[in-house]
């Protein structure tokens, strides 16, 4: 079906869709699946120590002979260790993002490595695409954890028309009709990250996961907009104590300690009310948990209907 397909060339994966490298649950397990089911799996790297990711690393090469991502957060303390991991390693496809990559791309490019950017406005994009970059990853403000301001569906067709690389659609995406919408805004693939965490293969907490079968529509809110550092979580007690804070003015030092070791709290301990539950939109229509090969299945298997559905429509 995908054959043609501009990013499955680029990075000759089966399905133009990137699983998002989200911080403590896009580990080995989760990234390995979703090469094996066709997509493209990416080891979220975080704030993680070098030594970890190469680990991660390591585990998912065992797991998977099918091409996969590291994604990097360039405001980590440990960013410069953490690239000559994925250098030594010889990572196919590396993602990043709160940052500019340019410094590392000719290193990268040197041993072969894609590199994609997350990028949620058309500046950076340009910005970015100017240093070399194979691809980008425009991210609406619908995605969990940290997001811009700029909604999907106005984001991604500017910077389709702003640059002259394969653009991945990110954010409010979990089935066949958001791949399809993302498509018909001009992008050549999509990332998910929300929906991934609801897979057999995440190893996100119990209670993480039970968390988000029970949200709906209105069940995310954005904390730290005062922060410059804006991040969309579930609605929980921790949230509430942010809130709380930023309405009272608050310093930043105030708001970070709040939030730091809040995410872990949440994925690993499965404490989901003071903990931090970053998910998107689409929460709310999520139902069940399945096998990773299950989600891709279902979601290519039902591509052809929407695009029928939307030919109906039209006429």
């Amino acid at each position: 079906m995908f054959e043609n397909n501009r990013l499955c060339k680029l990075l000759n994966i089966k399905y133009p869709i990137f699983q998002g490298g989200m911080a403590w649950i896009g580990t080995a397990e989760l990234a390995s699946a979703v090469s094996n089911a066709g997509g493209l799996g990416i080891i979220g790297a975080g704030h993680m120590p070098p030594d970890l990711l190469r680990i991660e690393i390591q585990k998912t090469k065992k797991w998977t002979q099918k091409p996969f991502g590291v994604n990097i957060m360039l405001m980590s303390p440990f960013v410069k260790e953490v690239m000559q991991v994925v250098l030594d390693e010889k990572v196919p496809v590396i993602t990043t993002g709160a940052g500019n990559p340019g410094e590392y791309i000719p290193a990268l490019k040197e041993i072969g490595s894609k590199v994609i950017p997350v990028v949620a406005s058309v500046a950076l994009a340009k910005r970015l695409v100017r240093t070399g970059v194979d691809a980008v990853v425009a991210e609406g403000l619908e995605s969990g954890g940290h997001i811009g301001e700029i909604t999907t569906m106005s984001l991604v067709p500017q910077i389709v028309d702003a640059v002259d690389v394969p653009v991945i659609a990110a954010g409010g995406i979990g089935d066949a009709r958001g791949m399809i919408a993302a498509f018909a805004l001009g992008a050549v693939g999509v990332q998910m990250g929300t929906r991934f965490v609801l897979s057999t293969e995440c190893i996100a907490h119990e209670n993480y996961k039970k968390m988000v079968l029970k949200a709906r529509d209105r069940s995310t809110v954005v904390t730290g907009r005062s922060t410059g550092h804006p991040v969309r979580v579930l609605s929980n007690r921790l949230t509430r104590k942010f809130q709380e804070l930023e309405k009272g003015g608050a310093s930043v030092a105030e708001l970070e300690e709040l939030g730091a070791g809040k995410l872990n709290l949440a994925t690993h301990k499965g404490d989901v009310e003071n903990g931090s539950v970053m998910i998107g939109q689409i929460s709310g229509m999520l139902t069940e948990i399945k096998p990773v090969k299950q989600i891709l299945e279902d979601i290519v298997s039902q591509v052809d209907a929407t695009v029928n559905h939307v030919k109906i429509n039209y006429k």
